[in-house]
């Protein structure tokens, strides 16, 4: 076994030739992407641009111009956390466990990170903030978005949710629209062979942004970078992955999280997602995969085993694993799908990982007569109001939002802690 072992050893030869092929300056694929990284000023200019952008003052100014009346939303949501209007750990877990709290002790370095999937719309996180105000519950540390770029350029929403989750300390994830289920930036068909959500079993396994798209990707993820700051935005194809490597290597500050659609479903891709990651990784040990979604169908094994692997890498306290909690009742898994007791077992043994609710409490979702479809994502916000769903598509977020107060409140039970938003409830 020991002398078998040994030819899994790469050789100076082939290590040779991968860094031959990535240096030749005839290698199209290298220059490809060097061209884009150009067209935007180069390294230094695309992160002092982004750097500039994602000023919160910046971002305000521009949404006086484009959607002012978001502004007074902004105003209060500052005025609240400046107040400590939301309740603070201590408090949430005195409100949980009362006598009991004398009695627990809470190691932070297992921290669950409390993560919501998906916030679409910046009035719909108002909703949720607000309630967080009045009925003293948590405000999720992650928030995941699915929409349309183009889209919410247009009518403020990025602008909004941009200065938002800095408000309020939660990380966040936009989602690219050249992402394969969708047209591109352009209007175009991403594949020619696929239409749109109703053809999603052509998408498994990352398929979706064939040919030229993985530039297009790029090219698109350094606009929004250099003008809003968006920083880290959802990532589910081998090749974009890779892209994503390669920009931080080359020293853009960028970050992404790959997507349950990526089909990491067993601990061997987890070992290619994160030995890739590993063999681009920055002089520092950084690395952009700061968000590691896994399949739906993994078990704690597989996760305890990636977690493993990622340990042995020194990423630990770089790439986060995320693991969906509850899911959409429709058009993804089958229901029920409940995994927060197994969330509370391997909660006191994996660091770094994420609780993501992507659907309501099953007990919730079941009974209602609009239950959250991950379809709907993919639905632009005129489908959406023509086809007078828009309040439903509230509820469903403020189920999810109940979902991850459920998580939090479980924890708290079980000796274990959370992130919140930072800015809103770790004031102690």
């Amino acid at each position: 076994m020991k002398d078998i072992r040994k030819k899994l050893k790469i050789s100076d030869t082939a290590l040779k030739a991968v860094n031959d092929f990535l240096l030749d300056e005839k290698n199209p694929l290298i220059n490809d992407l060097l061209t884009i990284i150009d067209k935007y000023g180069g390294v230094e200019e695309i992160n002092k641009k982004a750097e500039e952008a994602s000023r919160i003052e910046n971002l305000l100014e521009k949404l006086k111009k484009k959607k002012p009346e978001y502004v007074k939303d902004i105003e209060w949501l500052i005025s609240q956390r400046d107040n400590n209007s939301f309740i603070s750990i201590a408090d949430y877990r005195k409100k949980i466990l009362g006598d009991k709290m004398s009695e627990m002790t809470f190691d932070e370095d297992f921290a669950i990170t409390l993560e919501l999937s998906s916030c679409q719309y910046f009035p719909f996180l108002m909703d949720m903030v607000r309630d967080a105000v009045e009925n003293q519950k948590i405000v999720p540390g992650r928030i995941i978005r699915v929409r349309y770029m183009k889209e919410q350029e247009e009518d403020g929403d990025l602008l909004a949710m941009a200065a938002a989750m800095q408000i309020i300390g939660s990380t966040w994830v936009e989602t690219l629209d050249t992402k394969g289920t969708t047209p591109g930036p352009d209007g175009m068909p991403v594949n020619v062979h696929l239409g749109g959500p109703d053809t999603i079993t052509g998408y498994f396994g990352g398929v979706g942004q064939p040919n030229d798209f993985a530039l297009k990707w790029i090219d698109e993820f350094i606009y929004y970078y250099t003008n809003y700051g968006i920083k880290q935005v959802l990532n589910l194809n081998p090749g974009t992955v890779l892209l994503g490597y390669f920009i931080h290597k080359l020293g853009i500050n960028n970050e992404f999280k790959i997507s349950v659609f990526m089909g990491n479903d067993n601990p061997y891709s987890c070992l290619w997602t994160l030995l890739t990651a590993k063999l681009f990784a920055r002089e520092d040990g950084t690395s952009p995969l700061i968000g590691f979604n896994l399949a739906n169908s993994v078990n704690n094994e597989t996760i305890e085993v990636t977690a493993y692997i990622r340990k042995e890498f020194s990423f630990e306290d770089v790439v986060r694993i995320e693991h969906h909690i509850t899911e959409t009742w429709k058009s993804i898994v089958r229901q029920p799908y409940d995994r927060r007791d197994e969330l509370m077992e391997l909660a006191m043994k994996v660091k770094n990982i994420s609780a993501k609710h992507e659907g309501a409490n099953v007990d919730v979702d079941e009974k209602r007569d609009h239950p959250t479809d991950i379809l709907e994502y993919f639905m632009t916000k005129e489908d959406i109001e023509e086809a007078g769903i828009w309040e439903a598509l509230r509820v469903n977020l403020l189920d999810r939002y109940d979902a991850v107060n459920t998580t939090a409140k479980a924890l708290i039970e079980n000796g274990l802690t959370f992130i919140a938003a930072k800015n809103l409830h770790h004031r102690d």
